[in-house]
């Protein structure tokens, strides 16, 4: 792991230690799509966070904002300081993203199920306003349980949105166990192939993969992307790693988090 992804984890787990709470384990897994997507792939301009012509992302399993905020106060969105705040009362930055109350956050997101149809309505408006902005969802494996995002999936392909990207954190864990128990996906690869995306798979968590595969988008003209990230659930820290205990935890203690910044430090 690189020195700017220890970065990351270490500013994740320094929010936890102000706040005592927050969905670790999804926060970890997702940091280093969500920081080659923030460095190197969007055309955003954090002095002009409504800037028309940006390309959107949205971070549908919302529950995982830690690493969002922390891309977020990196590129100039907002003042550092706010991540101390998180949670806290009045704060701009809470346990899910809020729209409106951050700048950079595009949706009010958390509630499973609904990012890829807030992404879809985007990009459609997108291609019928003949704009060449892009627009990306992450989405959660276990998320992908929900009705909803098959439903939407056929409408992706339907209006053939190749300005539209999805990506899967494929953590192969949900909140209380692994997706092979609680709801197998498998075959998913083939499960978005037959709703006509055009298909991709990386290491999630190898930045150089990420940012070549990201690159060459769209893959295949007027079919909607889909990349599969296969990660690892509390990626960084051993004894959060794939353990369902820590999809969220609270009131976490002060020998909870020193050991937690210990085993980081020590790779």
């Amino acid at each position: 792991m690189d020195i700017c992804s220890i970065g990351y984890r270490k500013e994740i787990l320094k929010i936890v230690d102000h706040a005592r709470r927050g969905h670790i384990g999804s926060a970890l897994s997702i940091v280093e799509i969500i920081r080659v997507l923030y460095e190197d792939i969007l055309r955003i301009n954090p002095k002009k966070p409504l800037w028309e012509d940006r390309d959107r992302f949205i971070l549908s399993k919302g529950h995982g904002c830690l690493a969002l905020y922390v891309a977020l106060a990196k590129k100039g969105f907002f003042e550092k300081n706010e991540l101390a705040r998180f949670c806290k009362l009045g704060a701009m930055l809470g346990g899910h993203p809020q729209y409106g109350k951050a700048p950079g956050i595009e949706a009010s997101t958390g509630s499973l199920g609904h990012g890829l149809s807030i992404a879809i309505g985007i990009a459609l408006n997108a291609k019928l306003d003949a704009k060449n902005y892009r627009t990306f969802v992450l989405l959660g494996d276990g998320e992908c349980n929900e009705g909803s995002i098959w439903e939407a999936a056929m409408c992706a392909s339907k209006y053939k949105l190749e300005y539209l990207t999805a990506l899967v954190d494929y953590n192969k864990m949900q909140c209380f166990g692994n997706i092979y128990d609680v709801q197998n996906l498998e075959p998913f690869v083939d499960k978005w192939i037959s709703f006509g995306f055009a298909v991709r798979e990386v290491d999630g968590h190898d930045v150089a993969a990420l940012g070549s595969i990201l690159n060459r988008l769209p893959f295949e003209n007027e079919k909607p992307n889909l990349i599969i990230c296969h990660t690892v659930k509390g990626k960084g820290i051993p004894s959060i790693e794939q353990n369902a205990l820590w999809h969220h935890k609270s009131k976490i203690s002060d020998t909870e988090i020193q050991k937690l910044f210990r085993e980081l430090e020590s790779l």
